[in-house]
């Protein structure tokens, strides 16, 4: 398979060789080989990391401290001197890069994600390649809500952004294994997941990186995100020679999650993406059936516990009863209301709230089920 829009992921492990700074040989090659797809027609996004190890690279000399402070000191340091080495090495080949640092909180509101949307796409749409990080300056370790949390998990969400053809996940390993190949030589490479289950994900747990601040397991969360969105996933070594090249005719490299279904609109994309999440239902069994298999709407009466603190019209993830995501959606009714009717029928709502705002806690239209 070809594909034409990719959005790739650089990782710090790959950038820096396993060191603490910047290796200028293996920049050198990748950017080269995403001007060679840039030269065939392809629409190129990458997201790069590597900002805190050039500002470590930077500042050597200085005691290093391991607060968040001085974190976001490397990063903003390190953030210029990321883009300059990138810019060099764009500009022999012709190339005009621009810089997207990104918040969960600028992509938190449907206006800030669109807006986002609508400036990566109109680069792509002139020939300029955008190179997207977070903005590490200010989203803080300390406030969660406000990070993507990693890179890979940031990728995902710009391949979700853009409708992708292809997220690409390049790295310092080839790809998902039985066990870690580093500690274990007979580990197989598994070359396709079409189901991300938990052993998919105890498997990840034992693949890391000591460079990496996400390591295997945020690759996997990405990939989960990216496939429930209809975006296709490989995540690669990054050293193997041509390697983007070779994923982009649909050479058999890596390890391959394809994309679960069609693309999903645009607004339940944002939905899904889990930017904007206020809370979180809990449904038995039947209701699971329901929503997945006869495409229902969820009712009070298959809800079973209710988390956080949301209101009508916030969207919500769905869980089930062994804390599997299974989709989002929009609230009929607040944290406050669910907790209230919670397992009740629906003709009980009125007279167990003095008001009703229809049957469903959360209706079919305004859902995504992965």
């Amino acid at each position: 398979m070809s594909y034409h829009r990719i959005v790739v992921k650089f990782g710090t492990s790959l950038l820096t060789s396993g060191t603490d700074h910047l290796d200028l040989p293996v920049m050198t090659n990748l950017v080269q080989q995403v001007a060679q797809l840039h030269r065939q027609g392809k629409e190129i996004i990458i997201v790069s990391s590597g900002a805190i190890a050039a500002g470590r690279e930077k500042l050597r000399g200085i005691p290093e401290r391991k607060n968040t402070p001085f974190k976001q000191v490397l990063a903003s340091v390190g953030q210029s001197h990321l883009m300059h080495t990138y810019e060099q090495l764009f500009s022999q080949h012709g190339i005009i890069i621009a810089q997207a640092l990104l918040t969960k909180a600028d992509m938190s509101d449907r206006s800030g994600y669109l807006n986002a949307r609508n400036t990566l796409l109109a680069l792509t749409e002139l020939g300029v390649i955008c190179i997207v990080n977070e903005n590490d300056i200010v989203a803080l370790d300390e406030i969660e809500e406000f990070k993507f949390g990693d890179n890979d998990n940031l990728s995902a969400m710009v391949a979700n952004l853009v409708d992708a053809d292809l997220l690409v996940l390049l790295t310092d390993i080839g790809g998902l294994y039985t066990a870690d190949p580093r500690l274990q030589p007979e580990a197989q490479l598994i070359r396709r997941v079409d189901k991300i289950d938990t052993e998919i994900e105890r498997l990840a747990s034992s693949t890391t990186s000591h460079q990496a601040r996400g390591g295997m397991v945020t690759k996997i969360e990405a990939a989960k995100l990216a496939t429930s969105s209809g975006v296709s996933v490989i995540i690669a070594d990054g050293r193997d020679p041509d390697v983007l090249a070779r994923i982009s005719n649909g050479e058999d490299i890596g390890t391959l999650f394809p994309a679960q279904g069609g693309k999903v609109q645009s607004r339940k994309r944002w939905m899904l993406s889990g930017l904007a999440s206020k809370g979180k239902m809990v449904v038995d069994k039947g209701a699971v059936v329901a929503l997945k298999k006869r495409n229902k709407s969820l009712l009070p009466a298959g809800v079973i516990k209710v988390d956080g603190d949301f209101q009508r019209g916030d969207i919500v993830d769905i869980l089930d009863e062994e804390g599997e995501h299974i989709g989002c959606g929009i609230s009929n009714y607040s944290s406050a209301d669910m907790a209230i009717i919670k397992g009740a029928h629906s003709d009980k709502i009125l007279g167990l709230l003095g008001h009703d705002y229809g049957d469903e806690a959360i209706h079919r239209n305004n859902m995504v089920i992965v």
